[in-house]
């Protein structure tokens, strides 16, 4: 095994992949990564991905490098710092087996990843998957009992300029399979015209669909510059104690912006602007909604996002995996029977009408002129 190519660095894969190209050497640091971050790496076909930490650690059952490998990349697992230490952006770095060279000095070596051995690690992260359940779960309900004022509380929020009540609500959040369900649902969108909501680089993928978000809301670490000068609104997540880092960058762009401090994620942040502001129905597209989403997320418990279900339920549609319903190619046979089914009314006119009767008979009598008949 040895590879060529240049070096693209970063230890966020969601910022790396943005300006990754085909046949770069992509360096991450991202302990069990998540299938989104595998996604991005993979459209960006790089011929090597080198990771300084363990790309599935056995500790819950991940899948997004057993994705990556499947999709033909080789993955160089466990290299270390040093390639971050001593690599600078676009040189020039060559893979020979486990090693990594730049101008033939060794700059560190890891482990080439299987399928094998990433099957292994998924079969040990079932068995711990119990245990980890059990954390995941009393952290949940810890949480739960300090943030519980998000469903029994009337959350203070900023005055909106896009009218939300009586209206459709769409949702778009950065998570599995948000493209395609968003695509699923392009009839919908078209025909609802909901309000369009981006939770930070869910912003982007409306822009990308040609849409232009009514409102961005999220921490500001993912959503480009381009959609944020788009005209939307901008709503900062902050801090419950009211710290809002991403609030900066914003007013460094010099765009106007307000702030909503609470707990949890920025896709509960805008559920609950939606439902409190008099949303008819909500549609979800990619959220986090389950324990593995909130493993891959670093977060050790989902409190917020169950209390936020809770208030909103009544009224939230989740499109998650809607795309899978429409996966499978219509079948030749079923193709061939409508096709049938089509002509048989056709061939009934055809066979009563006079005229085509007459028809048939010059047609007849064509054919035995023809061939002496």
């Amino acid at each position: 095994m040895q590879f060529k190519g240049r070096a693209r660095l970063d230890k966020r894969t969601k910022d790396l992949v943005k300006r990754l190209r085909k046949n770069d050497i992509a360096f991450i640091d991202h302990d069990d990564i998540d299938e989104v971050a595998a996604m991005g790496l993979i459209e960006a076909r790089p011929l090597v991905i080198v990771n300084s930490d363990q790309s599935i650690t056995g500790k819950y059952p991940t899948r997004g490098v057993l994705n990556i490998l499947k999709a033909g990349i080789t993955v160089l697992d466990e290299v270390g710092q040093q390639p971050f230490e001593q690599l600078k952006e676009n040189q020039m770095v060559e893979v020979r087996g486990g090693s990594i060279y730049q101008q033939g000095r060794l700059v560190a070596t890891g482990n080439v990843l299987t399928i094998a051995d990433v099957e292994a690690r998924l079969s040990e992260a079932q068995d711990n998957f119990k245990d980890e359940l059990e954390r995941f779960v009393e952290n949940t309900l810890e949480y739960a009992r300090k943030e519980k004022g998000i469903l029994l509380d009337y959350i203070e929020l900023p005055q909106l300029r896009t009218r939300i009540k009586g209206r459709h609500v769409l949702i778009v959040v950065r998570g599995k399979n948000y493209k395609e369900d968003l695509k699923a649902i392009t009839t919908y969108i078209e025909e609802q015209k909901p309000v369009l909501i981006g939770v930070d680089g869910g912003a982007d993928a409306l822009v990308e669909y040609g849409l232009r978000p009514d409102i961005v809301v999220g921490d500001m670490d993912s959503v480009s510059d381009e959609t944020l000068q788009s005209g939307a609104e901008i709503v900062v997540h902050a801090y419950p104690d009211g710290r809002a880092p991403g609030l900066e960058r914003v007013q460094k762009m010099g765009l106007p912006a307000k702030v909503v401090p609470m707990p949890g994620t920025s896709e509960d942040v805008a559920m609950i602007l939606a439902h409190q502001n008099g949303a008819e129905l909500l549609v979800a597209v990619g959220t986090h909604s389950n324990m593995i989403d909130f493993l891959e997320k670093g977060r050790k418990g989902m409190a917020s996002t169950f209390l936020v279900r809770l208030r909103v339920g009544s009224i939230l549609v989740d499109a998650k995996g809607v795309s899978q319903l429409y996966h499978q190619h219509l079948r030749a046979k079923y193709l061939v029977q409508l096709l049938v089914a089509a002509c048989i009314p056709i061939i009934i006119l055809l066979c009563v009408s006079p005229s085509t009767k007459s028809f048939l008979r010059l047609i007849s009598l064509q054919f035995k002129l023809l061939f002496n008949l």
